[in-house]
């Protein structure tokens, strides 16, 4: 990694990559490949991998590699480890040596089996709501020292900013898509409530109850029960008097 890497990589190259990005996993994925190309240096190989965690969504992981992704799926699999406890703490964690270490028991014998030695574990700066950790690993002890931590937590900063945006931006299309469908759903319950009409002579308000009362018999969701109605009415009546 050269002293002048950061002089060469503005904030603004994080922001041009989120730009070309077509969703935050791809942005990261990206990210990490960079980061682990510059941290590599001199022939060494290093893996990079990142954790965002938002809430009432999924995980979204990323990494710089196959190899990196399984190194990372490890942490996963116990639960905890560097990344993750970067990531929920807010807090730098670097492990020199993983055989030496005391923390996560069960995942650092796993880690250093499978050739795990250094770990750095770097939080990015985000809004309430999310949090994220970038994880680098590399097969050699004592592989960063306090400039070389300092040189990527400055990157890592840096990159918070593009990446808080792109949270942002998955929120909004979130948002969006969540709209989309609930007007779609309600469009097909509306057609639905009006078949229902029509077959059983009744109001909107005494078709609505029969669709809510047959949605909760049979355990159906309204929306997927009153598509059925409306995709039924192409193949002929609707079947719609139910038992209550």
């Amino acid at each position: 990694m050269t002293e002048n890497w950061l002089e060469e990589h503005p904030a603004a190259q994080w922001h041009d990559l989120l730009l070309g990005s077509k969703d935050i996993t791809d942005f990261l994925n990206d990210f990490t490949m960079m980061i682990a190309d510059h941290l590599a240096g001199d022939g060494d190989e290093v893996w990079c991998a990142v954790t965002l965690l938002r809430e009432r969504k999924s995980t979204c992981v990323a990494s710089s590699s196959d190899r990196a992704a399984a190194l990372d799926e490890i942490q996963y699999d116990f639960g905890d480890g560097p990344c993750l406890t970067a990531a929920r703490e807010h807090r730098i964690i670097h492990v020199s040596d993983m055989r030496l270490e005391n923390r996560w028991p069960d995942y650092k014998d796993a880690a250093a089996a499978n050739g795990i030695i250094s770990v750095l574990g770097l939080p990015f700066e985000l809004e309430e709501g999310a949090r994220a950790g970038l994880n680098v690993y590399s097969d050699q002890p004592d592989k960063y020292d306090d400039a070389a931590i300092e040189h990527v937590h400055r990157e890592v900063l840096i990159a918070s900013k593009a990446l808080q945006l792109a949270v942002h931006m998955a929120r909004d299309r979130e948002k969006a898509a969540d709209m989309e469908s609930a007007m779609r759903s309600r469009t097909t319950i509306d057609l639905a409530v009006g078949i229902i009409m029509g077959q059983n002579k009744c109001s909107q308000n005494e078709a609505f109850n029969v669709l809510k009362t047959a949605s909760s018999s049979r355990n159906v969701k309204i929306r997927d029960l009153a598509a059925d109605i409306v995709a039924g009415i192409g193949q002929g009546p609707a079947k719609t008097h139910f038992d209550g």
